[in-house]
């Protein structure tokens, strides 16, 4: 029974943790990696850096990006932080 008193404690605080962080965490990357698949070209996006673009074409995990009218930089695909809508 002392076991049991010793144990339930430490139960009881993995259930927090679980619930309060880390299946938050794991629902968030689940909805950032279905994001990123979504991804095409032609879609007005946020970085992660906070730069706005247009998609203008995805080579696997990279990712053309126009900032500006012919200026286009290539970024890494797990740094667009979201697609904006119009």
């Amino acid at each position: 029974m002392a076991a049991l008193q010793g144990v339930l404690p430490l139960v009881f605080m993995f259930a927090i943790f679980y619930f309060l962080l880390i299946r938050p965490q794991q629902k968030k990357a689940k909805e950032h990696r279905a994001l990123l698949d979504a991804l095409t070209k032609g879609d007005q996006v946020v970085t992660a850096a906070g730069i706005h673009g247009k998609v203008t074409g995805i080579d696997g995990d990279i990712v053309s990006l126009e900032i500006a009218s012919g200026v286009v930089v290539k970024i890494t695909k797990g740094f667009i932080a979201s697609i904006k809508k119009d």
